[in-house]
């Protein structure tokens, strides 16, 4: 069994549009809603941070880490989901998935107390995307296998899904926020409608097997492109989290433990493969997914607190959107784009990259809104592509991987997001707003110092500490009747954003830099071409 190089680039461009499978459509969007679920159920987190800050005294390293749960548990979602589905089939994954948004449900709303709060609400999220992951398992290689004509173009309606759920998200939960001041537990059950509606239309479908699959690949023979190099992205980034875990139990020993258990899964992957190195490009999309995660849904954790901050909460949220509808509604147009400017996935790659960077330059230096429409216009014209189309691009380049590339690809973007991207924004934002205020009003911070320490990678060196995030609430309330320290104390913290949002903007720049030297590449060998397997 082998790998062929088959369409040309004006082949591609020139595609069928139509679905390989009678019911193509019904699962394509059976996919998106279930994608929406977990858009509505990220943003109405997203908009309750403020919240959770409030009730429980949370610090900002302290809500990074929760939004980050929201992303990591994907991880073992998708990569899990991705390995066995072609053993187990779709319809057990979609009750999986199923089980885990009900159960994540029912752990959330536990919180009641800062004693609690903290754990539950952590371990609430991670199993919320959980429930995400196994879901995307399922729609990311079912859309990839009932659409091989043109994967870019229906992934990225596939994932249209996703800045969909934001919108709606956002909107339901402004409003019962902000104008039926409901509790947050009401408004985050929302997501469970949409729920609801997944589960009744995978219900009774037929599923088709991936083409690997389909022509007889095993398991092993999947994973031989992963191989040694790819494995060693995702098992870095599980180190990671399992030390992040184990910290509360082993302090002294955490960090040890989790390169421990990353590096027995590493050794796992190299004698089941029979130490396949693995494929040198596809470990280059591993890395550079990582850098997708970390600044699209990393940064799209933490955007509506930021930008709320910097102007009000109403204005927050109204930018939330129209990033959200921006990308929604680009999404539908990935093939009409690709065809009328001739890129292929890795050009179309390339310029989201470099209008990322620009915009996320500009959003550091906002001063009012309508300079804020156009920087994170520009940001959000940027990200829409990522993350669809580079699974496109593996689908296209890796078909003999079957599930497991894409899936452990969509692993590492939502682990990276939720290791480096939320928590290090959340870190970011801690460091620069303490030592803006240290230098400004040495006293003032004294006295809004916050008790908990914050790290970056649980690294000692990086440990500072940021402001109270409940004291900086209460000065907020007061508006005019604050005192000239207390503004002080807001200043600092808005200029921590600030900061942030620029520090930020060093991902996307990385990625460009990547995304030419992959054009480059294909240049030199004939064009992005789609691969096809031969028997």
């Amino acid at each position: 069994m082998a790998a062929t190089h088959q369409d040309r680039p004006q082949d591609r461009h020139a595609a069928d549009l139509s679905g390989a499978y009678p019911n193509a459509y019904r699962l394509l969007w059976a996919g998106f809603m279930a994608i929406l679920a977990a858009g509505v159920g990220f943003a109405i987190r997203a908009g309750i941070l403020d919240n959770w800050i409030e009730q429980f005294g949370f610090t900002g390293s302290e809500v990074g880490k929760i939004t980050g749960a929201g992303l990591t548990g994907f991880c073992f979602g998708i990569i899990i989901g991705g390995v066995i589905v072609d053993k187990i089939g779709y319809g057990k994954l979609v009750a999986l998935a199923l089980a885990g948004h009900i159960l994540s449900a029912v752990v959330t709303f536990s919180a009641s107390s800062p004693a609690n709060a903290y754990q539950l609400l952590f371990w609430g999220s991670f199993i919320f995307a959980f429930a995400n992951g196994t879901l995307e398992a399922v729609a990311n290689p079912l859309v990839a296998t009932v659409f091989p004509n043109n994967r870019t173009h229906y992934l990225n309606i596939l994932h249209a899904s996703w800045p969909a759920g934001m919108v709606l998200g956002t909107v339901a939960g402004w409003y019962l926020d902000d104008r039926l001041h409901l509790d947050w537990k009401y408004q985050l059950a929302l997501y469970l409608v949409p729920t609801a509606i997944y589960a009744l239309m995978f219900l009774g479908q037929t599923f088709p097997k991936s083409e690997a699959a389909a022509k007889g690949a095993s398991f092993v023979d999947m994973f031989r492109d992963v191989g040694i190099l790819g494995a060693a992205v995702a098992c870095f980034l599980l180190a990671l989290f399992f030390g992040d875990i184990l910290k509360d139990f082993i302090p002294e020993r955490a960090a040890v433990a989790g390169y421990a258990l990353g590096g027995l899964l590493l050794l796992a992957v190299a004698f089941m493969t029979k130490f396949s190195i693995g494929s040198v490009l596809l470990f280059i999309l591993f890395v550079t997914h990582a850098m997708v995660g970390a600044v699209e849904l990393g940064t799209d954790s933490w955007i509506q607190n930021i930008t709320g901050n910097l102007f009000t909460s109403e204005q927050g949220k109204w930018l939330f959107i129209w990033t959200s509808a921006i990308m929604f509604a680009l999404r539908f147009c990935a093939h009409f784009i690709e065809t009328r400017l001739g890129l292929s996935p890795i050009g179309l790659l390339l310029v989201s990259a470099i209008l990322a960077f620009v915009g996320l330059r500009f959003a550091g230096g906002m001063q009012t809104f309508p300079a804020a429409l156009a920087a994170l216009g520009i940001y959000a014209l940027g990200k829409t592509f990522f993350w669809p189309t580079m699974l496109a691009v593996v689908g296209d380049r890796f078909p003999q991987t079957g599930a497991v590339a894409m899936s452990i690809m969509g692993g590492i973007g939502m682990l990276s997001a939720g290791l480096i991207g939320g928590p290090g924004l959340g870190y970011c934002n801690d460091r620069f707003a303490g030592e803006a205020l240290q230098a400004s009003a040495p006293a003032v911070y004294e006295s809004y110092r916050s008790e908990k320490p914050s790290r970056f990678l649980n690294i000692p060196s990086t440990e500072v500490r940021g402001l109270d995030g409940q004291k900086v609430s209460e000065v907020k309330k007061a508006g005019a009747a604050a005192t000239a320290d207390q503004q002080a104390a807001v200043t600092a913290d808005q200029l921590g954003n600030r900061q942030t949002l620029e520090v930020d903007s060093y991902i996307p720049a990385t990625m460009a830099v990547i995304y030419l030297a992959l054009l480059l590449y294909f240049r030199a060998i004939g064009g992005y071409r789609r691969v096809q397997m031969s028997a």
